[in-house]
Order: C-alpha cells, then sequence, then structure tokens
C-alpha cells in the first residue's frame, strides 16, 4: 500500500468569505468547483504550489475550528505579502518557535486556522 499527501477539508460558511480570504489574502487559485444543482452547498478545491485543499459547505464534511500546517520556502517573503495586502481581518507576525521553525498563523473567517511554516536554517 502506497500513501500520499492528505488533502484537508476545511468547513466554510460563505462562499464570498472564503473566496476573499483564500484567493485574494492568501493567494490560493480555485481549481474546480462543484454543487449538485443551484441551491445545494458549495464543493471547492483550492491549490497554491503542491498544496491542496478542499473547502465544503456541506454540514457534515468537517467541523469548523480545525487546523493545518502547510510547508513554505520562504516565509519571510510570504509574510510580506501577506501584510502588504493590508487584509483588514488579518495581519500576522512571524514567530520562532522553540522546536526550530518560523511561523505565521492565519485563521480564516470561519474559525480554522492556518499555519505556514520553514525550518530555521543556522
Amino acid at each position: 500500500m502506497n500513501t500520499y499527501h492528505p488533502t484537508p477539508i476545511f468547513r466554510i460558511f460563505d462562499e464570498k468569505k472564503a473566496m476573499e480570504f483564500y484567493v485574494e489574502f492568501l493567494e490560493f487559485k480555485v481549481d474546480w468547483t462543484h454543487r449538485f444543482d443551484e441551491n445545494t452547498p458549495l464543493y471547492i478545491q483550492i491549490s497554491s504550489g503542491q498544496c491542496i485543499l478542499h473547502l465544503s459547505e456541506h454540514h457534515g464534511d468537517a467541523a469548523p475550528g480545525s487546523s493545518v500546517r502547510i510547508k513554505v520556502d520562504n516565509i519571510k517573503s510570504l509574510h510580506e505579502k501577506l501584510i502588504s495586502k493590508n487584509y483588514k481581518y488579518a495581519r500576522p507576525g512571524i514567530e520562532e518557535k522553540p522546536w526550530d521553525t518560523l511561523e505565521i498563523t492565519v485563521g480564516d473567517p470561519f474559525y480554522n486556522r492556518i499555519t505556514f511554516y520553514e525550518d530555521k536554517i543556522d
């Protein structure tokens, strides 16, 4: 049996707020969207580089308040980009952790947390 990268699912409640946060602020791209019909919840795949996330309005897919850690190559560049967007709901900082990582944690509008991290190089 082979195992591969997991695909986290985050619960969302508002498509417009999700797009503002994930696409405009974090700059993920929309890969595809799915609805069974016009009056059903949205299910969407977004990605950035090799990172894939699913966002779902379906109540049984995930619970609000989930967390994920995403490894990045240049956390200082990511930090500068996020701060320059002047997003009114988040002004994240870089934290140095005792387990030798630098981290940026942002919360989405649905109480989910995303921690971007980079291993410290001495």
